[in-house]
């Protein structure tokens, strides 16, 4: 069903940038892969964009940049992809697929793990792609609503306590479909804001006491130390609503969430498409994802004091 493992990523070149580079001299491609900070979703996006490039046959040669968490990383790797002239950008979050863009009109980018493209400025409207860049959003239409609508039926009155980089574009998109959905409902929304992934656990403890449940939105900064959060909720015994499946065998405990393999297998996908001329990134237009689950981490619910539903048991999917 869903890919738990985790990502192994090597370390080299630059302290502050991780690097990978593997391939054939006989590669007919070269992509460069740009990746704000490492964390399981991204990871798993990855593998999925790297599993259709090889289902189609394709011989390429990667070289993957991890921007570490620092948008002038992201300057740096995307200006040195420009420089190298590389085939196409494979560009693994929203900050990643802006500083492609900001550097290049010309070399084909195709983004995954990206909230708003249009928000964002990437593209003026989801079917009108345009330009040098295309590609799969990682965020279900419904999946903010439903997860309100699933606080406010089983833990309502509850103070809703968010925690984000108010610097990621993504994440304020979240923030606001957030404060879009409690409206109307017995819930209220308490906030922290983090400039970095060293600012999460303070944030999470100074919640703790004044909020009744946890949603941590799919905000890069956040979920890169995730369990952080995760030991503030069990500790206090506050249930922890996450944005995206891997952020369960974190110690999440509830996420309406998409699969981030299968988001990366697509846009791995259009990449072919582009990469063997059948057809241009502006013609591609942008896509969601094609499906949202209902998955509960069962031993989270104990760690962090949950009285189990049973209802829970036909509605959901269990992850023990």
């Amino acid at each position: 069903m869903k890919r738990w493992f985790k990502s192994v990523v090597v370390m080299m070149g630059l302290s502050l940038l991780v690097a990978c580079g593997f391939g054939s001299d006989d590669a007919d491609y070269t992509i460069g892969a740009t990746q704000i900070v490492e964390h399981p979703a991204l990871d798993e996006a990855y593998k999925g964009f790297q599993a259709a490039i090889k289902d189609a046959g394709l011989k390429v040669n990667y070289d993957f940049q991890n921007a570490q968490e620092d948008m002038n990383n992201v300057k740096t790797i995307s200006q040195n992809f420009v420089s190298d002239d590389v085939d196409l950008i494979f560009a693994n979050s929203t900050p990643s697929a802006l500083g492609a863009l900001n550097e290049t009109d010309e070399i084909p980018i195709v983004f995954t793990s990206v909230t708003d493209p249009v928000d964002a400025g990437l593209v003026q409207a989801m079917d009108q792609a345009g330009g040098n860049i295309t590609g799969v959003v990682d965020l279900h239409p419904d999946s903010i609503i439903q997860t309100v609508k699933f606080i406010e039926q089983y833990f309502p009155n509850s103070v809703v306590g968010l925690i984000y980089n108010s610097g990621e574009p993504n994440s304020v998109v979240q923030i606001n479909s957030v404060k879009d959905a409690v409206e109307g409902t017995s819930l209220s929304l308490e906030e922290r804001t983090v400039a970095s992934s060293a600012e999460v656990q303070q944030a999470a403890v100074s919640l703790v006491e004044d909020v009744d449940v946890f949603y941590i939105v799919t905000d890069n900064t956040v979920v890169s130390v995730l369990e952080t959060v995760v030991g503030v909720a069990n500790d206090y015994e506050v249930p922890l609503f996450v944005g995206e499946p891997d952020a369960l065998a974190v110690g999440g405990f509830l996420t309406y969430g998409i699969d981030y393999y299968t988001i990366g297998y697509r846009s791995g996908e259009m990449a072919v498409d582009i990469l063997t001329g059948k057809k241009k990134p502006g013609e591609i237009n942008i896509e969601y994802p094609p499906n949202l689950q209902l998955l509960i981490n069962k031993e989270a619910a104990a760690a962090q004091g949950i009285e189990w539903n049973e209802e829970w048991d036909r509605i959901a999917d269990i992850i023990n």
